[in-house]
């Protein structure tokens, strides 16, 4: 079976906002001459996000996003959608859906152990995404999300000969004091690429309603 999008990478390997920055029309990009807006310009070959924290002796335990005691994250969920289940999800995963599989949404959540640069680790944020089946990338970026360190990409891709469009957004955020504790948030929005434009309403509500905070 073929990789999901790039939550599904990084929970096979690490099972083991009130205000943030200006997101992307994603009506616009699918109407318009796929562009990257990025801030680096990194030409290294990619390297999947969960590979590089391993390599640097990090390890992660999936917690579900909403049981936290020193940061709040959350999405909202669209008229229309409801909260889905799926056998071969960890059930601390939080995943709506509209219809009976695309789109959906999902959140994950893992706290992190070990010494990191988080500056670092979110350079391999988008390297996912760029490993996929005819990946094109529409945009992208580094700047940070309601003040913690991310990245952002998102495009269209083939999977089972269905093409795809995906948004995803990697959050490396830290808890509240005293004990700071660090977390790797990610939410992933998935539809068909040919519906993008005629959902776009419900996952740009999605997007700029997506949260990540210190209580």
């Amino acid at each position: 079976m073929r990789r999901g999008y790039a939550g599904a990478a990084i929970a096979l390997t690490l099972s083991a906002v009130a205000c943030g920055p200006k997101t992307p029309d994603y009506q616009s990009i699918w109407s318009t001459t796929p562009t990257t807006t990025t801030t680096t310009t990194r030409v290294e070959k990619p390297v999947p996000l969960s590979q590089y924290l391993q390599n640097i002796g990090v390890t992660g335990q999936q917690v579900a996003p909403g049981n936290l005691p020193d940061l709040t994250v959350s999405i909202p969920t669209p008229p229309g959608w409801s909260v889905a289940s799926n056998p071969h999800i960890a059930p601390e995963t939080l995943m709506i859906s509209k219809g009976n599989k695309y789109p959906t949404a999902r959140l994950v959540v893992f706290k992190l152990n070990g010494d990191f640069d988080p500056a670092q680790v979110i350079q391999h944020g988008n390297d996912d995404a760029q490993l996929f089946e005819n990946f094109k990338q529409l945009d992208a970026s580094t700047t940070p999300y309601n003040g913690f360190p991310s990245s952002m990409i998102q495009g269209s891709y083939d999977l089972d000969g269905t093409r795809l469009h995906s948004f995803n957004r990697i959050v490396i955020a830290t808890g509240s004091p005293p004990a700071k504790q660090r977390y790797l948030v990610q939410l992933t929005i998935t539809g068909l690429a040919n519906e993008a434009v005629a959902q776009s309403t419900d996952i740009e509500a999605i997007m700029r309603g997506f949260v990540v905070a210190a209580k």
